[in-house]
């Protein structure tokens, strides 16, 4: 059988060098490129790809040793055995070429008659073309070109067929009439006359149909040739006629369809009909089955041969064939049997489609029960996922198919052992007990929460005391011993989920904590987290790391499920809101954050790398799989940069509405906070190129396994899922992916999507609605945090306090006025002791957090917040000095429940913040600064220009200009002044000032500050220390950059003028 293509140049007999194909295409192209503006880039790319294909046509039919594409990328024809194709004998015949321009000019019109024979006998009727002029010739050309673009039929099936039939094409024409007309007696007489032929076999020697692109030369017609035709086309005379018989292309057009749903009446006869040249298409043998016009028993026959035939499927592609539209028992047994060869952790990945999948078995007895039981027998993996994902089908519930789903457990269950049975009994006993505790916490008044939530996890302690260990269904690698209560919490969000801590029954692991939900359908997050972690492998498998964070979500029954928790994550709520309420519509919040977290230059730029790749995953894969409730508390964020999603309760394009109104209106999540990252800044850079590219290449990436995807969510359309019922949903999915699109068509479509998300105002108004949202709840998750502490210590990991005592105060100016505590730890197994500096009000957020763990009757009293007069005077630091020792003593001497709590273990980890003003602090009041000492700022914030003399013992020191402060935390430029100091000075003696200048970063003064009583022999030992604050109500001014700026290279009489750049990190005793 044969279809049509394209058709361009005409072509010559003689093989051509590769030199002389590369003039041809040069001249194509030159063709192309004075044309191209009157086409659109889509037309010029099809236009290149049909000349490029006939080019390797013609390097094929001549036998050349060169190639335009490489072996595995040619076009191949399908080998059909000749008894086995059933269907009649059809093609197209596309054009014949090089016709003389004396035909043109002799005869009106042409055809081709078509002809079956043996032994020289007819087997059938003739068959003929519809009749065509030729097209008018090129203008350097001697010949032309007739376009038949005709079907031609045989009424006979191919399998019928004697193996020695010939072909032979013959082309007629019909002679001009002759000058001045004639009558219709002498048209008659005229008549049509042939003028060249070719004959093939249809069958070759080892009865193969012959089939593919094809170029026939015509023989010329000549009288006295009798019966002896040759086989071969006429390849051998320069001038003869070229007929063009194309491949299958229109097949290939209808198999790009990733979807059966989606196949029209026309697709499934022509498929059907040419199902026989679809097998260099293996993974769409559930498109040809699917266009069967019958399931009958007299079909089955040929459904059956073309299932023997077809080359083994990928394991992954035959899921296809375990849908509904297949309930054929031969053609299941054969997707099962192809799917025999993959491997246990792959099975993994796709374990929930195929408990799906035997809702649509006719029996129980099939070959997928038989396979997934043997599978599970030798996997205790896929044995325990096997366990719960039949009991998350509620076996007991499902009126349709609970006898089935009980049949397959009791088969599991007899298959495993004792101890795994034990083991299931245990999980299920656990997890009964979570749900109860659970669902009382949830129906709790908010107040008495915490407390019944301590009862309720007292019965989760009996348990463990009972059954000594158990693994938790979320992973049966997760073995645990015992639950830590005090680290226990709940979330104040609706169904208010618990967090649970376990122990590890590894003694090297650590803690293992969950979230534990009920009330909240957790089987569509599953099916959620299961697509993308597949994109994910995807991507790996073809060298491209997004850096996912991938996490499990676990289904254990109607309504009730557990979570993965992800360490040292935050959400972006919580990092936004550190800016204020209106932290959503400020562009440094999260890179501020990542910074706090990573100080280095090295860890910072590592934290970017994968907020960029983990980002650009995170935007394709929603977008792919219309994931909606997007607001800042459903997106986190790792200290190691990396980002994700969470709370998959929308998808496939179902949005959350407020009101009437669409609260997702931006394509994914993609705001000016996260481009800021990614540019280092607010504008544009070379990064977010890299970041659109990764993108689009991601995207590309998914659109190649579309069919997979769909296959996927298909086989899950009878699983319950309220947003994944019917096909409307697949057809969200499969219009996101844009199967028949080009690869620049879908870069250039994804690129506009990330235009449009980035430039959405929706989703920044819709973080902040929910910001003052969240106001009114006090998240139980969100009080053991110190704000001040980014991670969790705790006693393992760093060590038992043995003792804490309060050694002094120390006056500090960064970033307030006022004093600080250092706190002498020592822990056991530790040589020295650590010194941790604390303000007065962290101290107070320690003891509140605790008192929302521990009644007051277990905590030491607190200091009083509130004084009278200044709070800031050294009399009252002195006074909360001894407070707060008498505090840290009894807290540490108290019961080890609350002595030995995260809270405190946090609050007493040497954090960076101690480093950097404390230390510096303590050094200075134990070492005065001498001559040499002169601080190393850690970050540049601008610099001042200063004019400095010294004449007559007297040090002059104007302020001209300051350039590049930073705004302030809230957003608005400061109200900076400068503050000098003389260093050394004990008697805190020499504090000059400015004037303080109006909201700006680039203030202007131009004052002359004076010491005067400098002896020339000091002055060389001098150093100024110069600090520029912000002028703020109530005495809180913000240090905004300070300098020390040795005089040694002074020289007296002269003036020396210079920028000095001002920093952050060192702080001075002085006041």
């Amino acid at each position: 059988m044969f279809m049509l293509t394209h058709c361009p140049l005409p072509l010559s007999p003689v093989l051509r060098s590769p030199l002389q194909i590369a003039s041809i295409i040069n001249s194509i192209l030159v063709i192309v490129f004075i044309f191209g503006a009157l086409f659109t880039e889509k037309v010029v790319e099809k236009l290149t790809s049909a000349i490029l294909d006939l080019v390797e046509l013609y390097c094929s039919t001549f036998n050349a040793n060169f190639h335009t594409a490489p072996q595995n990328h040619r076009p191949t024809a399908p080998i059909q055995e000749a008894g086995m194709v059933t269907n009649v004998l059809s093609f197209n015949v596309y054009a014949a070429h090089r016709i003389p321009i004396t035909w043109a000019a002799s005869y009106e019109s042409f055809f081709l008659s078509c002809s079956l024979t043996h032994g020289g006998e007819e087997l059938c009727a003739p068959q003929h073309t519809s009749k065509q002029s030729v097209i008018p010739r090129l203008r350097y050309s001697l010949s032309s070109s007739l376009f038949l673009q005709s079907r031609v039929c045989f009424p006979v099936q191919i399998n019928q067929l004697p193996r020695e039939t010939q072909l032979t094409v013959t082309l007629y024409a019909s002679p001009l009439p002759p000058p001045g007309g004639g009558d219709e007696k002498s048209k008659q007489r005229r008549g049509m006359e042939a003028l060249g032929w070719v004959t093939m076999p249809l069958f070759n020697f080892r009865h193969i149909l012959m089939c593919g692109r094809k170029l026939l030369g015509l023989w010329p017609s000549t009288p006295g040739s009798g019966n002896a035709r040759s086989s071969t086309p006429n390849f051998s005379q320069p001038d003869s006629v070229i007929l063009q018989v194309p491949d299958v292309t229109r097949i290939a057009q209808h198999l790009k369809c990733v979807c059966v749903t989606r196949l029209t009446q026309e697709d499934r006869r022509l498929l059907w009909e040419k199902r026989n040249f679809c097998h260099a298409e293996s993974s769409r043998l559930p498109l040809v089955l699917a266009s069967a016009p019958s399931w009958e028993w007299a079909c089955l026959p040929d459904i059956y041969a073309l299932l023997r035939q077809w080359a083994c499927m990928n394991h992954l592609d035959a899921l296809g064939l375990l849908h509904a539209t297949f309930p054929d028992q031969e053609c299941r047994r054969t997707a099962v049997q192809w799917m025999d060869s993959i491997s246990n952790p792959e099975l993994l990945d796709f374990l929930p489609q195929l408990v799906q999948a035997l809702k649509y078995e006719c029996y129980l007895d099939s070959p997928l029960v038989r396979f997934l039981l043997r599978r599970a027998i030798g996997d205790l993996r896929i044995a325990h996922y096997l366990f719960w994902y039949v009991l998350l089908k509620d076996a007991l519930q499902d009126s349709q198919f609970s006898v089935r789903y009980q049949y397959l457990l009791a088969a599991l269950l007899c298959c495993s052992g004792r101890g795994l049975r034990e083991e299931f009994d245990r999980q299920c006993w656990l997890v009964s007990i979570m749900a109860k505790v659970a669902q009382r916490v949830r129906d709790a008044s908010p107040s008495s929460r915490q407390t019944i939530l301590r009862e309720g996890l007292d019965e989760v302690k009996q348990f463990f005391l009972i059954s000594g260990s158990c693994r938790l269904p979320l992973n049966p690698g997760l073995l645990v011993k015992g639950i830590n209560i005090q680290s226990c919490s709940f979330f104040n969000s609706n169904a208010v989920p618990l967090k649970l801590c376990f122990h590890n029954l590894d003694p090297l692991g650590d803690y293992i904590s969950v979230i534990f939900k009920s009330g909240d359908d957790l089987r569509q997050d599953m099916l959620t987290l299961q697509i993308i972690r597949i994109m994910n492998k995807i991507w790996i498998q073809e060298g491209l790391d997004m850096r996912m964070v991938l996490f499990r979500c676990f289904s254990t029954g109607r309504g009730r499920g557990m979570v993965e928790m992800i360490p040292n994550a935050e959400t972006l709520r919580k990092i936004q809101v550190e800016h204020g309420v209106t932290g959503s519509f400020k562009d440094r919040p999260l890179a501020d954050w990542l910074q706090k977290h990573n100080p280095t230059e090295d860890e910072y730029e590592k934290a970017v790398e994968n907020f960029i790749y983990s980002c650009a995953g995170c935007c394709v894969a929603t977008y792919i799989l219309g994931i909606c409730d997007r607001h800042n508390d459903n997106i986190m964020l790792k200290t190691s940069g990396h980002m994700f999603h969470i709370d998959f309760g929308k998808f496939l394009g179902h949005a959350q509405m407020f009101g009437n109104i669409k609260r997702d209106r931006a394509p994914f999540v993609f705001t000016s906070d996260m481009a800021y990252v990614i540019n280092g800044g607010d504008k544009p850079s070379s990064r977010f190129h890299d970041f659109v590219d990764l993108c689009c290449e991601a995207y590309n990436l998914i659109r190649k396994h579309a069919h997979l995807f769909l296959n996927l969510l298909g086989l899950m359309l009878s699983s319950g899922i309220p947003e994944l019922s019917d096909l409307d949903d697949l057809k969200y999915v499969y219009d996101a992916l844009r199967p028949h699109e080009s690869e620049a068509d879908a870069t250039m479509y994804f690129t506009r999507l990330i235009e449009s998300s980035l430039g959405s105002v929706a989703t920044k108004l819709n973080f902040f609605i929910h910001n003052l949202a969240q106001m009114k709840f006090a998240s139980s998750e969100e009080r053991p945090v110190l704000s001040f502490a980014p991670r969790v210590y705790t006693l393992k990991s760093d060590g038992l306090i043995r003792n804490l005592y309060v050694c002094r105060h120390i006056k500090t100016y960064s970033p307030n006025k006022g004093y600080t505590y250092v706190v002498k730890v020592e822990r056991e197994n530790q040589q020295g002791a650590t010194l941790v500096q604390r303000s007065f009000e962290e101290f107070h957020e320690l003891h509140s957090k605790l008192r929302l763990v521990f009644p007051s009757s277990k905590l030491p009293s607190f200091p009083s917040r509130f004084v009278i007069g200044r709070s800031r005077g050294e009399a009252m630091a002195d006074r909360r000095k001894d407070e707060l020792n008498g505090y840290v003593w009894h807290l540490v001497h108290a019961a080890s429940e609350v002595a030995q709590v995260d809270h405190v273990y946090i609050y007493m980890h040497l954090l960076s913040n101690c480093r950097k003003p404390g230390l510096k602090s303590l050094f200075l009041l134990f070492f005065p600064p001498d001559l040499s000492w002169t601080p190393v700022l850690e970050k540049v914030v601008g610099e001042v220009k200063l004019s400095i003399s010294y004449k007559s013992d007297k040090l002059f020191i104007m302020v001209m200009h300051i350039r590049g402060l930073v705004s302030l935390m809230d957003g608005t430029d400061p109200d900076p002044y400068v503050k000098l100091y003389l260093l050394p000075d004990p008697q805190k003696m020499s504090k000059r000032k400015t004037k303080a200048a109006r909201r700006t970063c680039n203030p202007t003064y131009n004052e002359m500050l004076v010491y005067d009583k400098i002896p020339l022999g000091d002055l060389q030992q001098r150093v100024i220390h110069l600090r520029v604050l912000s002028e703020g109500a109530f005495w809180e001014n913000t240090l905004l950059g300070e300098a020390f700026i040795p005089l040694k290279t002074l020289n007296p009489g002269h003036r020396w003028v210079d920028w000095h750049q001002l920093g952050t990190g060192g702080t001075d005793a002085s006041r």
